[in-house]
């Protein structure tokens, strides 16, 4: 609305500068409008050079030829008439210099037609204008029910296969489709069928997205993308009529590939609603189960989607003649993150120390778009410190800032919190190093960065698939080693403690619900997963127990938080002399690198403890164990 105001306001503008030229171009300023009277007593007294007479207008040159004088004559009047009839004698009627001019085609255009044409004009133009307006709001709204799928431009999109490191299983069955579309008989003359649909399942940052961008660059076909968020408006129907729409395409260009990106956004579960179920998301729902698998089943159309909630997408979107393929991709393990690394580097000038492969060991469950961010934060860092090359110390640096957050150096601790913070600091990491299953110690800071004032950083040696009893305790007493050292140093608590609590707490609470590791309680499963939260279905977790089993399920998670409290603090009795020093050492150093620090404890160190390689001054965290502020990050250990 704002948008036709401002043009109906510019247009009349325009038109006032327009009649205002028009004006000041026919005027003259040199001439003086008088009566005639007056010219006529001026030729009487044979004070006027000459008279010029145009029509019914009189223009009259006085002879000093400082002004210049214009009268109206009167319509059916003669000059020469008026002149004798006003009594001015003939020889001064002779001696008058009188010019008759004859009006063209152009003056009586504009001195008769153009002032009655014009208002016509410009009235005529300004309804011309409004009904445009008017049209073009007419055609954008019947422009709804088109979708806005755009079609991948080769000659743009670059990317290929080999652009996309690690994803193998992913790549081969993707690889697949595209073969089948390139060359069909291939799997006909086996009597294949093509399949109708893959959905790419993940965590956010995999690279689902990315994949199909491959699939894009590789396939000699048209290959449509679109958003699950674009189908849906604030008009009823037009999101299904956006999908027939997309599908009409699609058909017409056959055969093709269709992704879309983020399907959760239109595929969530039927039913769940107020209303009956008839809202504008399932009518698009609908209309995408009908189109994938309804009655035309001979065309040869693909459809790719991605998704990070498989959990709330519709049955019948999930069964085969729909998408008959669900690709599942996992974070990137090791060799696959050094793969993503090198992808990401090629454009970045690193230093001969830089060693992606030990990169890639200390960045355990970074996603593709982790180790992105990373090299990036590396590459900006380098350039704050007018560096032309990123080394390893300043990759090491980007790692910390990408999980903890940047340095708070104005963040100062008074003397007496950071001798806490160091003690507190300095608990964690002594029972990390003296507990056979705990996590190797790599790094203990009570420096501050993001929400922590001081951290300790844990790597497990190898890439761990499955949890024992053993390995959660001993990382729960890990978690603890700050409490106790508190409890068993100062005799008191502060509230530095709170986030290593909640990481504790959660991970003893899941041994006993979830993966059945109680004594107490036996091999009994008692959490029931958590359902996406629809309007109409019950908010909250259900539980499948008792009160009085809910009663023992937090005795047995408080049994075992107080147990392993007492095996922490019974290291710390035992170790007294290794925590006062590991503390002095912050206080005084305020870091201790993955050296420093075994320097000090390599005497109480376990046998048949493994520890981490030391060939890298500062390797990086999975599990960070950190002194809170006020209100801490989450880091589960667990995964």
């Amino acid at each position: 609305m704002w948008k036709i105001i401002r043009n109906i306001i510019l247009t009349l503008v325009v038109f006032l500068l327009i009649i205002a030229g028009i004006n000041a171009l026919s005027g003259d300023t040199k001439t003086k409008s008088v009566s005639i009277t007056e010219i006529v007593n001026l030729a009487n007294g044979g004070k006027l050079e000459s008279v010029a007479v145009d029509g019914d207008k009189v223009i009259a040159k006085v002879k000093d030829g400082s002004t210049q004088l214009s009268a109206n004559l009167g319509k059916n009047s003669e000059f020469i008439t008026l002149l004798k009839d006003s009594g001015v004698s003939a020889d001064v009627i002779r001696g008058l210099k009188i010019d008759y001019k004859v009006p063209g085609w152009g003056s009586a255009l504009l001195s008769n037609v153009l002032p009655i044409l014009l208002p016509f004009l410009l009235i005529s133009f300004f309804i011309y204008f409004l009904m445009r307006q008017v049209q073009g709001t007419n055609n954008r709204a019947l422009s709804f029910g088109q979708s806005s799928v755009k079609l991948s431009d080769e000659r743009k999109n670059k990317v290929r296969f080999s652009d996309v490191a690690g994803a193998k299983e992913a790549k081969e069955e993707l690889k697949e489709v595209v073969e089948f579309l390139r060359f069909p008989q291939k799997f006909l003359q086996l009597g294949a069928k093509i399949p109708k649909g893959v959905l790419l399942l993940g965590s956010p940052g995999v690279g689902k997205t990315l994949l199909a961008r491959a699939v894009a660059g590789e396939a000699n076909v048209p290959f449509f993308h679109i958003s699950g968020s674009e189908f849906v408006e604030m008009f009823v129907g037009v999101g299904a009529s956006r999908v027939r729409d997309l599908f009409r395409k699609a058909k017409r260009n056959s055969p093709c590939i269709v992704f879309i990106d983020e399907i959760d956004a239109v595929g969530r579960q039927r039913g769940t609603g107020l209303g009956g179920g008839h809202d504008e998301r399932e009518q698009t729902l609908n209309q995408i189960l009908v189109e994938m698998d309804g009655f035309e089943t001979d065309t040869n159309v693909i459809v790719i989607a991605a998704t990070n909630r498989p959990d709330v997408l519709d049955p019948a979107l999930l069964r085969p003649g729909r998408f008959d393929r669900q690709v599942v991709l996992d974070l990137p393990d090791i060799k696959d993150r050094e793969e993503i690394l090198k992808v990401h580097s090629q454009n970045k000038p690193l230093t001969k120390d830089v060693n992606l492969r030990n990169i890639a060991e200390r960045t355990p469950g970074f996603s593709g778009a982790d180790l992105a961010n990373l090299l990036n934060e590396g590459a900006i860092l380098a350039a704050r410190a007018d560096k032309t090359e990123i080394n390893m110390s300043v990759l090491r640096e980007a790692i910390e800032k990408v999980m903890l957050g940047p340095k708070r150096a104005s963040y100062i601790l008074s003397p007496k919190e950071k001798e806490v913070t160091a003690y507190h600091e300095g608990g964690h990491a002594l029972i990390g190093a003296v507990l056979l299953e705990a996590d190797p110690v790599h790094k203990v800071t009570v420096l501050s960065r993001g929400r922590a004032a001081g951290y300790t950083m844990k790597l497990p040696t190898e890439e761990k698939h499955m949890q024992t009893r053993t390995s959660f305790l001993d990382e729960i007493a890990a978690l603890l080693g700050g409490y106790a050292a508190e409890q068993y140093v100062f005799g008191e608590l502060t509230t530095g403690a709170s986030n290593d609590l909640k990481v504790a707490n959660t991970m003893a609470r899941k041994l006993v619900t979830a993966y059945g590791m109680s004594t107490a309680l036996g091999p009994v499963t008692y959490a029931e997963p958590h359902e996406a939260v629809f309007l109409g279905r019950e908010l909250g977790e259900h539980k499948n127990y008792s009160e009085a089993v809910a009663a023992q399920i937090d005795a047995e998670v408080s049994r075992i938080m107080r147990e392993q409290l007492e095996r922490a603090t019974k290291v710390l009795t035992e170790h007294r002399t290794h925590l006062d020093t590991i503390a002095k050492r912050l206080v005084q150093d305020e870091t201790l690198e993955q050296e420093q620090f075994y320097e000090i404890v390599k005497d109480i160190i376990p046998a048949g403890k493994q520890q981490p390689a030391m060939h890298v001054p500062t390797p990086e965290p999975i599990v960070v164990e950190e002194v809170s502020e006020a209100v801490n990050q989450s880091t589960d250990s667990v995964s």
